[in-house]
Formats: structure tokens, C-alpha cells, sequence
């Protein structure tokens, strides 16, 4: 998982290339080198960087933060808050379905494989990009969070009119990172279960989102299909 390794388009790497030398990220590398030969992880290694494999950066229009991937078998695959479409939808999942059709007045798909997503530019980015096996959070401390900080980071100062959403309180710290004069930053609560009834639910983020696109001449995303 050197920089020359790393399976990513060219494009990210060339935005991130002062990441890949770095102290940490060499750390970084073999610590999780090291827990994949140690036991069970998710994702599986060729789709640990997938969220930015799918959207090079100079189509990215809106950026999902989630905190890590799922540590239960077979869900996590590389995008932030979606599974395979044979799996059941995650709860949190579930209440950003529920909160799409309430903006947008109808059913929609609920296939929870949010690949369709990142193909029409949504970075569907994890702060940490592994996770051990029934253990959430446990590769916080690898050096995830610098490089994926790097990533938004880069992503804010390179670009333009990109709409970040941060749910929670984890994600709107990220708020540090982003030059707002630039672009949109959306918060609220987190889509959890836990705490979507306290002001996810109603946020009308995804309609807004593609009104601040529309105004600055960038293609919308489809939500709904």
C-alpha cells in the first residue's frame, strides 16, 4: 500500500502524492497489512479504496462522510454507509432512504448498493477505509483519519462547489477542513437510529444539494432511481 502500490486512479494520486511519503502513511500501511494477515477485516483489501476509485476528483459534486466501515461479514465494500444489493438495508441506510423520499415526495430505490451514487460523482468516504471483524472504530488509530483528512482537505482546496454533508458530531468537526467560501457544508444529526428523529430526519439535504449544484451550472444528482 505504498504510494506506487495503492490502487487508485491517477488522478487521486497525483492530488494526494505528498500523502504517500509521509511517516504516517508508511505506518499506516503496515499496520494494516498487518491486521489483514492477523484475522478478519472488512473491507476486503481490493475494495478499500473503492469510494475513490468510482468518482476521480474533478467529478466529485458531493461528499458523504461516514466514520468506518461495517465490521459484521459480508456488508462492507468499500462505500460509506452502502452494502451489496443482496443484503439487507443498514439502518442508518434506511433513514437516508426515508429522508430522500420525504424531500422528493414518493417512493424511490432502495437498493442499498449506492454505487449509482458514486457514479454520478458522490464520494462515499469512510474516515477510517478498515475495520476489524465485530470491533467498530478499531483501526481509528492506524493513521486513517490523517489521510482521509488529506482527502477532504485537498478535495476543498483544489476544487469548487462541492457539497459536503456532514452527519453528526464526528463529521462536523470535518468542517475545520473545508473552505466554505467555496463551497456548501450541510450538517445534522446523524442518520442512526439513534438520532435521526433528532434533526437528520427533515434535514432536506439531498434536495438541497442538488439546488446549490444546479446554481453553480453542475449536473444534479438522481436520488430517487
Amino acid at each position: 500500500m505504498a504510494g506506487e502500490d495503492v490502487k487508485l486512479r491517477t488522478e487521486w494520486k497525483e492530488l494526494l502524492s505528498a500523502e504517500f511519503g509521509k511517516a504516517y502513511f508508511v505506518e499506516l500501511r503496515e499496520k494494516v497489512r498487518h491486521a489483514y494477515l492477523k484475522g478478519a477485516v472488512y473491507p476486503p483489501p481490493s475494495q478499500i479504496f473503492r469510494a475513490l476509485e468510482l468518482v476521480p476528483p474533478a467529478e466529485v459534486k458531493v461528499v458523504i462522510l461516514g466514520q468506518d466501515p461495517y465490521h459484521t461479514p459480508g456488508v462492507a465494500h468499500g462505500l460509506a454507509f452502502s452494502t451489496e444489493s443482496t443484503n439487507s438495508i443498514p439502518p442508518s441506510l434506511l433513514n437516508m432512504f426515508k429522508e430522500i423520499e420525504a424531500e422528493y415526495g414518493g417512493p424511490i430505490n432502495r437498493n442499498p448498493d449506492l454505487a449509482r451514487w458514486a457514479t454520478q460523482g458522490v464520494l462515499l468516504l469512510n474516515a477510517s477505509l478498515s475495520v476489524a471483524s465485530g470491533q467498530a472504530n478499531s483501526h481509528e488509530s492506524f493513521g486513517w483519519h490523517e489521510f482521509t483528512d488529506a482527502v477532504i482537505k485537498s478535495l476543498s482546496d483544489a476544487k469548487e462547489n462541492i457539497v459536503f454533508m456532514l452527519w453528526g458530531s464526528f463529521a462536523g468537526k470535518k468542517e475545520v477542513l473545508i473552505d466554505w467560501t467555496k463551497h456548501l457544508v450541510l450538517k445534522s444529526a446523524h442518520p442512526s437510529p439513534l438520532s435521526a428523529h433528532r434533526g437528520f430526519l427533515g434535514n432536506g439535504h439531498f434536495k438541497a444539494a442538488n439546488e446549490y449544484l444546479r446554481e453553480h451550472g453542475r449536473n444534479e444528482i438522481d436520488w430517487v432511481s
